[in-house]
């Protein structure tokens, strides 16, 4: 079975980038950022801010790992894929793409853990929420 991806486009602001009109690399964070709260809304159907407020629930990021081939530029739509490279009891390791044109812009590695936002200790998955996450688990 292959897994999902999941997939969104992010149109590349001028907030997003440097005076030479490039993506300033900290700004692919903050894409990176988006993109797990519109896989959160989107691909696994939990909302992402009721997650946080009501369930007491986040998902910080432990590290990040990124490699940045290519300029991505003001005015242009970068398509970023997401999906799953492993699951763990309470943490995952998401890879994430970015292209645009045809061209492979950046790469990234994201480790981020399932956390009580009460008490900042990382917490298992549960049953439900591990099945969603399974979908997009790369085999």
């Amino acid at each position: 079975m292959n897994a999902a991806h999941f997939e969104c486009d992010k149109l590349i602001r001028f907030h997003h980038c440097d005076p030479a009109g490039i993506v300033f690399y900290p700004q692919y964070f903050v894409l990176f950022n988006e993109l797990v709260e519109d896989w959160f809304n989107e691909g696994l159907d939990i909302d992402f801010a009721r997650f946080h407020v009501e369930s007491g629930m986040g998902v910080p990021m432990g590290s990040i790992e990124c490699r940045f081939l290519s300029p991505s530029k003001v005015g242009e739509i970068l398509r970023l894929s997401l999906s799953i490279k492993r699951i763990g009891k309470s943490s995952l390791v998401l890879h994430v793409r970015g292209q645009s044109a045809g061209e492979m812009r950046v790469e990234a590695t994201l480790t981020l853990i399932l956390a009580s936002l009460k008490t900042w200790r990382s917490v298992a998955f549960s049953g439900e929420l591990r099945e969603k996450l399974e979908k997009y688990l790369e085999s």
